[in-house]
């Protein structure tokens, strides 16, 4: 087993992938290498995607805010080839959701998601945290 692995936040710049953001920093076991969003954020720096619109009560992890924002759609075969696997936190339809997290599974990069777009695909695992 690796020490730690290279991983993105697709969805970085909503609630959710803020959330995923504060809980994957200084985390043993991975290392964020990658910020994704809509194609809104893409091109900009962590900090100006988010603007004030940061919903956390802790400040922003210092190592993000200049990290370049990826198009979550667009720039799937980049994103791919620096990371081990994605988180994913985008607020989407479910049909949008699901062939998002299929193209990246089509680019051989495992998907942790954060909807139930895939909760009843049958070769999709399903993790039960408690």
């Amino acid at each position: 087993m690796k020490n730690s692995y290279n991983v993105g936040i697709i969805g970085a710049t909503g609630m959710v992938g803020q959330r995923f953001a504060l809980l994957l920093n200084e985390h043993p076991w991975f290392d964020v290498t990658v910020l994704a969003a809509s194609s809104r954020s893409a091109g900009q720096t962590y900090k100006e995607a988010l603007g004030d619109r940061w919903c956390m009560e802790e400040p922003t992890p210092a190592k993000y805010l200049d990290m370049v924002i990826y198009d979550a759609e667009k720039d799937i075969e980049a994103i791919a080839s620096q990371v081990d696997f994605v988180f994913c936190a985008v607020a989407m339809k479910k049909d949008e959701i699901k062939a998002l997290e299929e193209l990246y599974a089509k680019h051989e990069c495992p998907v942790v998601s954060n909807n139930s777009a895939h909760r009843f695909t049958p070769d999709v695992p399903m993790v039960v945290p408690e």
